[in-house]
């Protein structure tokens, strides 16, 4: 299965309510969306139909979390019945704003993917889905920092060490899509710090310079599941039930992480 054809799936699966896209450059992953969307990315060429309600935002993603509301646009106004013919919640105005499902496929140097997944968490809950693109290079070349194939992945892929690492308490899923594999991250913390104030720890160990030292595991997607299988599994519509409620951390996280077991890297 390509890359956007999972992400399709994946918003049939998540049901989500709203979308943001990190990465925007032709609009191909943007065009699959049919909800509120917010797309960041500050040199997008958008060649392809858009179908969603969508705000684009020409800037990079630091840029764009340092704003004061920056996920204003997915709130709404102050009148319920506009909102909801917005596709907006009625009463979206006074509540705290949650991404359900958000795509980073910005620079692909790990540390700007890092700050991104830092930011999106933020705004993210328990039950958001967070996907990273470009996750499992083909070779070392396409994994280097400094670009030099036509086809770049760049070192994103450490995301995944690093996440396994300082963050155990979420649930990672490594797809085996087409060209280069994605990350599926469940379990989001709005209120974990760990990344951020171990941020300078983990650049000191992980910035160096090519050729990357790409783990074989990597190379060869042992951890990889299949994207047929991720999309079949019976734990969606519970998860979706159960976001669409409000169901707390306390409440709904521990089902959810147990029914990944079989999916997760760390199986």
């Amino acid at each position: 299965m390509k890359r956007h054809e999972f992400l399709r799936e994946l918003h049939k699966v998540t049901a989500n309510r709203n979308y943001l896209e990190i990465g925007v450059n032709d609009g191909r992953s943007l065009t699959l969306s049919r909800v509120p969307s917010i797309a960041v990315d500050p040199a997008f060429k958008v060649v392809t139909e858009i179908k969603c309600d969508v705000h684009l935002v020409k800037a990079t993603s630091d840029d764009f979390f340092a704003r004061d509301n920056p996920l204003q646009y997915l709130r709404g106004g102050r009148h319920p019945l506009r909102n909801l013919r917005r596709g907006r919640s009625p009463i979206g105005y006074w509540r705290r704003t949650t991404l359900d499902l958000a795509f980073i496929d910005g620079m692909h140097l790990f540390e700007f993917a890092l700050r991104d997944f830092i930011n999106i968490e933020k705004h993210a809950d328990w039950a958001s889905v967070i996907v990273f693109d470009d996750m499992l290079p083909r070779s070392i070349d396409e994994a280097a920092r400094d670009r030099h194939t036509t086809a770049w992945t760049g070192d994103v892929y450490k995301v995944i060490e690093i996440l396994t690492r300082y963050r155990p308490d979420l649930e990672l899923v490594l797809v085996d899509t087409q060209p280069t594999g994605q990350l599926v991250i469940f379990g989001a913390d709005p209120k974990s710090t760990v990344l951020k104030d171990k941020y300078d720890e983990i650049m000191a160990e992980f910035e160096v310079p090519d050729p990357q030292k790409v783990p074989e595991a990597v190379l060869e997607r042992v951890k990889a599941v299949k994207p047929e299988t991720l999309m079949g599994a019976d734990f969606w519509r519970p998860m979706v039930r159960a976001r669409n409620r409000g169901l707390s951390r306390a409440r709904g996280w521990k089902a959810l992480s147990s029914a990944l077991e079989p999916y997760a890297v760390s199986r």
